[in-house]
């Protein structure tokens, strides 16, 4: 019976085997080559320190809140109106309180200040 599959089977692998062998390493060399291109085609990838945007608003020794000189609102350092305020025009208050008790009112601007305080 042996005999029988293996005479079977080498005819078999005799006509389709090499037909079969060759498209598949045809096959495998295709994809194995479009991986290669897309992997080339990827853009590289760079790690770069970003830049600074400007000059750095930190936290004024003298205090939390800031208002000028000039105008009627108090702000706090990281709102868009204390960044547009020169620094010699600038008065630093510890709190709310302080601010309006020397007559400055709350930005409508700058989210997270109490009009009502």
């Amino acid at each position: 019976m042996w005999e029988k599959v293996k005479s079977v089977g080498g005819g078999l692998l005799e006509e389709w085997g090499i037909i079969l062998i060759i498209l598949l390493t045809a096959f495998g060399s295709f994809f194995l080559g479009q991986i290669s291109a897309s992997e080339a085609s990827q853009p590289s990838v760079a790690v770069r320190i970003a830049p600074e945007a400007g000059e750095p608003r930190g936290m004024h020794i003298g205090g939390l809140i800031v208002a000028s000189r000039t105008g009627e609102v108090y702000h706090y350092p990281w709102c868009p109106g204390a960044s547009q305020m020169k620094r010699e025009n600038q008065v630093w208050f510890a709190d709310e309180t302080a601010a309006q008790k020397a007559g400055y009112t709350p930005s409508k601007n700058c989210a997270g200040l109490n009009p009502g305080m």
